[in-house]
């Protein structure tokens, strides 16, 4: 069966990649003209649309540097830091998050055997808080409904402060890069004041230097805590279900175990 789908894709590709040969050959000279005329305003577009995307990165790359490299490096350091917390974050919060519902349905399989034992396997095997917090209930599962919970609510607390680990970090360096920005665009102001100072005028040319300083500065530092900004907003949504998660969870595990003890 595997060679027979094999053969047909085999042949799909055939006929596919030997149909257009055939209809150009057939074709008039007139409609392959407009083709090759329609291939050529493509690629132009094409063109033309790839060089607007470099002229605007070379672009931000000449106003980063017309900015200054002491205070434009500061604000690069900010974004490049920010960023890796913020990648940290999102991969651990990736494997943080599990199939509960999958979970639990394994969970209460195992409790209506009766296998308790087989449960916490089932937690233990299974990376996220959601797996962490069930297993602390189920050790405790002799110990009556009420410690079950306290252990479940405590544990709970202690898992939610490391899904938020290191987003204090992230918030700081989105504070920071508009305050860089801003440190510039003083710095700039300073320069401008002091070359008017210094060539006893004040028209447009002595001053633009120090001005455009401090308007790039102010731009890139904005841009920097915009970005970071977006990616704090994702890390938190994701907190906010794994959270959740766990609360729905945690309540679940509490049903079940009041039954499996009704039941013994």
């Amino acid at each position: 069966m595997k060679k027979f789908f094999a053969i047909a894709a085999f042949l799909g590709l055939f006929a596919i990649g030997t149909t257009p040969v055939c209809a150009q050959e057939a074709a008039p000279a007139n409609q392959t003209e407009e083709v090759t005329a329609t291939t050529a305003a493509n690629d132009e577009a094409a063109a033309e649309e790839g060089g607007a995307l470099v002229g605007v990165h070379k672009g931000l790359k000449t106003k980063f540097v017309e900015g200054g490299p002491e205070f434009m490096a500061l604000v690069a350091i900010a974004m490049i830091l920010g960023l890796a917390f913020c990648v940290e974050r999102i991969i651990y919060l990736s494997f943080s998050r599990v199939n509960t519902k999958r979970l639990m349905a394994r969970i209460a399989d195992a409790l209506a055997n009766n296998d308790v034992e087989g449960a916490k396997n089932i937690c233990r095997n299974t990376a996220g808080p959601v797996a962490s917090i069930c297993y602390q209930g189920l050790l405790r599962i002799d110990d009556g409904l009420d410690t079950v919970e306290r252990s479940v609510v405590s544990y709970g607390s202690l898992q939610a402060s490391k899904l938020e680990k290191n987003c204090s970090w992230v918030t700081l360096f989105i504070a920071m890069a508009p305050s860089l920005g801003f440190l510039g665009t003083v710095i700039g102001m300073v320069q401008a004041f002091d070359d008017i100072q210094a060539a006893g005028d004040i028209s447009p040319t002595v001053v633009a230097a120090g001005m455009k300083v401090a308007l790039i500065t102010t731009i890139y530092g904005i841009i920097v805590a915009l970005v970071l900004q977006v990616f704090y907003n994702f890390i938190l949504t994701k907190i906010e279900n794994i959270v959740a998660d766990m609360e729905d969870s945690s309540i679940t595990l509490l049903d079940l175990l009041a039954k499996y003890n009704l039941k013994k």
